[in-house]
């Protein structure tokens, strides 16, 4: 739960691709220098074949940071320089791998005639696999397996791959926007039902104050008595209205807790987050519209600010906790709320717990218990 917003903490997508670079660079590089060894017979074959094998890993790299449109020229040239050498040159069967990769990669890069570019690439490595035969006429059964059926056909398969993993990052693209659409409409929801407890608060006494000024307009002349009663009641009743209202815009209206965990497990699961709720004792009347104004408060920032997958709600005798992954700040943050809660629990005998760590938010009201203080479930201590 941080004050940033969700446009610039680290998306699900750019983790994904985190991990595929920690996972799959490995081997990629592993590969490269496996093939290497084997097609390279000298030192001058080395340095024909290296470039090919270093824009792959290079290509390789840059996809899983989303910044391949930048150097896919370069390498798919270099890859593409290296194959007819490997050919011609040094008689290397492995030396499309590096144009293999690198033009997989960057078919993600074409906007238009895709088909096409896909066609030319598998078009250029059979070609210039079939180059071969320029040196080696005597054996072409060989050639045409070795040097165009086993490159295309992998070139294929790549790149078909290649495709498929593009479409599940779209996936996950398309997930992370709708998620992000609904944690926006389940805050608008909360801002909705704000406006239909002002709307009861003031729209039924302005017009019971509209008609006793109507009244004490009749009475002001022949019954100077009845219009001051109707007055005085009047100004009550605004009294009352404001004082409601200040009590609504800081969140001290009365609450039902039960209604405020419903309604926050309805919020979370309607923006894709799950959530567990765990009611290990009820709140006593004195504690529990605190403990109420305390979770809806840390529900809306949840929903604001924080990249969250799981909450954990505990219900127990000495309070509620509150707790959440997606916490992306080095630092809790400030959260203006939640400080005017803590002063209130405070005020009552009670205390606010806001602590992060290891990517977790927690949130903690706490109240003396008749078997003196109890504190809520720490770091590792949550359920989870």
């Amino acid at each position: 739960m941080t004050a940033t917003s969700p446009r610039f903490t680290e998306s699900t997508q750019g983790r994904l691709r985190r991990l595929n670079l920690a996972t799959s660079l490995p081997p990629v590089v592993f590969a490269a220098v496996i093939l290497l060894y084997i097609d390279a017979r000298t030192w001058w074959h080395l340095v024909i074949l290296a470039p090919g094998a270093v824009a792959a890993v290079v290509a390789f790299e840059r996809w899983t940071a989303n910044d391949l449109a930048r150097v896919a020229l370069p390498c798919l040239i270099v890859g593409a320089a290296v194959w007819p050498l490997g050919v011609v040159v040094t008689g290397s069967p492995n030396a499309y791998w590096g144009f293999c990769a690198v033009g997989s990669l960057a078919l993600r890069e074409v906007r238009r005639d895709r088909r096409r570019a896909m066609a030319g690439l598998f078009s250029y490595v059979a070609a210039v696999g079939a180059a071969r035969l320029l040196v080696e006429r005597h054996d072409i059964g060989h050639v045409l397996v070795t040097y165009v059926l086993v490159p295309t056909v992998l070139t294929v398969v790549v790149t078909v791959f290649t495709i498929m993993g593009e479409r599940f990052y779209d996936l996950i693209r398309e997930l992370e926007q709708t998620r992000e659409r609904a944690a926006e409409l389940a805050v608008v929801r909360e801002r909705v039902r704000f406006a239909s407890d002002l709307h009861d608060i003031q729209g039924h006494t302005l017009h019971v104050v509209k008609l006793k000024i109507a009244l004490a307009q009749r009475l002001v002349l022949r019954d100077t008595a009845g219009a001051e009663k109707e007055l005085r009641e009047t100004y009550a009743l605004v009294s009352d209205t404001i004082a409601q209202t200040k009590e609504l815009a800081h969140a001290q209206r009365r609450l039902n807790l039960t209604a405020e965990i419903e309604n926050a497990k309805n919020l979370f699961e309607a923006a894709g987050i799950r959530v567990r709720v765990t009611r290990e004792a009820e709140a006593d009347a004195r504690t529990s519209e605190l403990l109420g104004q305390v979770l809806r408060e840390t529900t809306t920032n949840i929903l604001r600010h924080a990249q969250a997958t799981q909450v954990q709600i505990t219900l127990s005798e000495a309070g509620i906790t509150i707790v959440n992954d997606g916490a992306t700040a080095d630092a809790p943050p400030q959260l203006r709320g939640l400080s005017v809660l803590k002063q209130r629990l405070a005020g009552d005998g009670g205390g606010l717990i806001v602590e992060q760590y290891d990517g977790r938010f927690r949130t903690a009201a706490t109240f003396p218990t008749a078997h003196g203080s109890a504190a809520p479930p720490g770091p590792g201590k949550d359920g989870r």
